[in-house]
């Protein structure tokens, strides 16, 4: 699968949430898109958090997620590229 399309959404820290940092579309072979992706700001740096439901248990489930970790890898570089990129464009306030 190719990545043909990212789309990034930051987020302001005036917003609220000071660990959420953008929301992300991302498109595979301009036919399959995932809404909802989250970038976080985590104890270890940024990660990747797949779309996810609140489950019976009070939990959360990912509704999509790779299966192979080297694809994990791929969307993740990927992604924190293109975020850093669209950082780098906005001018600060």
């Amino acid at each position: 699968m190719v990545i043909t399309d990212t789309r990034i959404k930051l987020i302001s820290q005036k917003e609220g949430d000071f660990k959420l940092r953008a929301y992300v579309d991302i498109t595979f072979d301009e036919c399959f898109v995932i809404h909802g992706l989250k970038i976080i700001e985590g104890q270890n740096g940024l990660f990747i958090a797949m779309p996810s439901k609140r489950i019976a248990n009070n939990e959360f489930k990912d509704i999509v997620h790779p299966i192979k970790p080297e694809f994990r890898e791929e969307i993740t570089k990927h992604i924190l590229e293109k975020y850093e990129a669209e950082k780098s464009n906005v001018v600060e306030e």
